[in-house]
């Protein structure tokens, strides 16, 4: 078992900003939203956090 991590997925900005307009501005519930992405729904919320703080400089990725 030595070796074998979880591996996190990595998600896009625009990826992330979609989910996060499916609930702040479509009205969909962040728990449906989350199930449906195949993310759990706490990531989403932090995603919606994120981007309501810093708008679309939110999400930049490595810095590149």
């Amino acid at each position: 078992m030595e070796g074998e991590g979880v591996k996190m997925k990595r998600f896009d900005k625009a990826f992330k900003v979609q989910a996060v307009k499916m609930v702040t501005e479509e009205g969909q519930k962040a728990s449906e939203v989350a199930r449906s992405l195949g993310i759990h729904a706490n990531v989403l919320y932090n995603w919606k956090r994120k981007y309501s703080q810093e708008g679309d400089k939110a999400f930049v990725g490595k810095g590149h």
